[in-house]
C-alpha cells in the first residue's frame, strides 16, 4: 500500500498547504486516503478530514508506545489505498517525537517541502543538508513558492544530489489563516470547499502525483494492544462545536472499543447535556464564543447540577475555562458554568507550551495516587484556580502543580491523550459504566 510523509524543512513552509493539495488531487482521481499527523495537534487533521473526508489520527511518539502507534497506523489506513503522514516543525526537530523518527520507526518515505522564497542556489545547500544531517528515508523534495523561472534548477540539483523531483507549489493566494494556537479551524474557513479544490487541481498540474503513489511499502511487526471492555455500554457525551472542537477521533474511537457510546452535543446551541453517563468538556476557542456560550443559561445550569451531582467528567483547557464561575475575554467577563470557583482570564502571552508529565498527588476519576499521565499544554490563558491534584514536569524539569482530580472530576488546561494511557481510558470508561448501573 502507499506510504508517505510530506515533513518540512521548517515550521510555516507550506507542508499543511501541500498536504492538503495532495489530499484533495487523490480524493478527485477517487483515491481513498488515510492521513496522520505528527504531534499533538488538533486543527491540521481538521483540515485533513475536510479535505478528503478520509479518517485521521495522530502519530505521537511522547504519548504512545511504539506498538500502540504501529497499531494506530495499521487500524486508520484499513481498507485504504494511500496513506499520508504530515510532518511536524522542521523533518529534525523534536529529537524522539520528531518526524524523522516517525519515518524511521514506520518506515515511510519521507518526501520534504521547502520554502524556496527569497533562495535560488541555496536550496541545494538546504537538500544536501537535509539528505546527510544524519540516516533518513527522505525520498525526495517538493519546492514550495518556486518561481517557474527555477523548475529547471531545482531539477538539476535533484539529480546531482540523487533524489527525487516530487514537483513544486507555487506561490499562491490559497493558504490558511492563522490565529494564536495555530491554523485557523477547516470549519471557520471562508470557502473552504473552493479553496481545497482550487489546491487539488493545482496539486495536479504541479505536484508529481503518479511517482508519489509509488512510494510506500509494509509497516514493521508490532504487537496490538489489549483493550480492555466494560459492561451495560455506557453512554458519554462530547461536547463538539465551534467552541470546543479539540477531540482526537482516535481517543474517542478507544473508548467505543471498550464498550462505551459516544453522543455528540453542542454547548451553544443545545439546552442541556444528553441522557448519559460520563461527559467529555473538549478544548477549542470558548474565548471566541464566550458571549454565546454564557447566554445559554439553560446549559450551563445542566452542566453545573450533572457534575455537582457526581457525572464523571473530563475537562480539558477550553473545557476547564468554561467550567469557571467567570471567563474574561477582551471583551468583557461573562459568567460560565461556576463548577470551579475563579477566573479564567487571557495572559497576552503563550502561557504553557509544550508536553508534560503529570503526577498525581492523591486518587481521583483517571488515576492512583502516585499515577502518571502524559499530557501537553498550549494555551494564552491563565486561571486564578489552577487546581493542585497533579505534579506537571516538564522535559527540562521546571514544574508545576495543576488539575482538579476528584472521583469523579478531571478539569485542568493539560490536554490527554488517552490512546497512550490505556489505563487511565479504562478508569474513565469503568466509572462511566458504574454511573449507569
Amino acid at each position: 500500500m502507499t506510504r508517505f510523509m510530506i515533513a518540512g524543512e521548517k515550521s510555516g513552509c507550506g507542508k499543511t498547504t501541500v498536504t492538503c493539495a495532495v489530499l484533495a488531487a487523490l480524493k478527485a482521481r477517487g483515491i481513498s486516503a488515510a492521513a496522520f499527523k505528527c504531534g499533538p495537534d488538533y486543527i491540521d487533521p481538521m483540515f485533513h478530514r475536510e479535505t478528503a473526508g478520509a479518517a485521521t489520527c495522530n502519530l505521537d511518539r511522547f504519548f504512545c508506545g511504539d506498538d500502540m502507534l504501529l497499531h494506530l497506523i495499521s487500524r486508520t489506513a484499513s481498507g485504504v489505498r494511500a496513506s499520508l503522514i504530515e510532518g511536524v516543525m522542521g523533518f529534525y526537530d523534536g529529537g524522539d517525537t520528531s518526524a524523522h523518527a516517525v519515518s524511521q520507526l514506520t518506515c515511510t518515505p519521507a518526501v520534504i517541502v521547502i520554502d524556496c522564497g527569497g533562495m535560488s542556489d541555496s536550496i541545494g545547500a538546504v537538500m544536501s543538508g537535509f539528505l546527510h544531517y544524519r540516516p533518513n528515508r527522505i525520498a525526495g523534495f517538493i519546492f514550495s513558492k518556486l518561481p517557474p523561472s527555477l523548475v529547471p534548477m531545482v531539477k538539476r540539483l535533484c539529480e546531482e544530489l540523487g533524489t527525487e523531483y516530487f514537483g513544486c507549489l507555487p506561490k499562491t493566494d490559497l493558504t490558511f489563516k492563522s490565529r494564536h494556537l495555530g491554523l485557523v479551524t477547516a470549519a471557520e474557513t471562508e470557502d473552504i470547499a473552493a479553496k481545497l479544490a482550487a489546491l487539488g487541481e493545482l496539486a495536479e498540474q504541479h505536484i508529481e502525483l503518479d511517482r508519489l503513489l509509488t512510494l510506500g511499502g509494509g509497516l514493521p511487526k508490532f504487537e496490538p494492544p489489549v483493550i480492555p471492555r466494560v459492561v451495560g455500554s455506557p453512554v458519554i457525551a462530547v461536547a463538539d462545536d465551534r467552541a470546543f472542537c479539540f477531540t482526537y477521533p482516535e481517543t474517542l474511537s478507544l473508548l467505543e472499543e471498550m464498550g462505551c457510546r459516544i453522543l455528540r452535543f453542542s454547548p451553544m446551541s443545545d439546552s442541556a447535556v444528553p441522557d448519559a453517563d460520563g461527559l467529555i468538556l473538549s478544548g477549542g476557542y470558548p474565548e471566541l464564543h464566550a458571549a454565546e456560550l454564557s447566554a445559554n443559561g439553560a446549559m450551563l445550569a445542566d452542566i453545573r447540577e450533572k457534575i455537582s451531582g457526581g457525572l464523571p467528567t473530563i475537562a480539558e483547557c477550553g473545557g476547564f475555562m468554561y467550567l469557571h464561575e467567570r471567563l474574561r475575554t477582551d471583551d468583557g467577563v461573562f459568567p460560565m458554568a461556576g463548577v470551579i470557583r475563579g477566573e479564567a482570564f487571557p495572559t497576552g502571552r503563550l502561557t504553557r507550551f509544550g508536553y508534560v508529565t503529570l503526577t498525581a498527588e492523591s486518587g481521583g476519576l483517571l488515576c492512583g495516587e502516585g499515577g502518571t499521565l502524559r499530557a501537553h499544554e498550549f494555551h494564552y490563558f491563565d486561571s486564578e484556580n489552577c487546581g493542585g491534584s497533579f505534579t506537571a514536569v516538564k522535559r527540562d524539569g521546571r514544574s508545576w502543580q495543576c488539575v482538579h482530580h476528584t472521583d469523579t472530576l478531571y478539569a485542568g488546561f493539560p490536554h490527554l491523550y488517552l490512546c497512550g494511557d490505556i489505563a487511565a481510558a479504562e478508569s474513565f470508561a469503568r466509572a462511566c459504566a458504574d454511573r449507569r448501573k
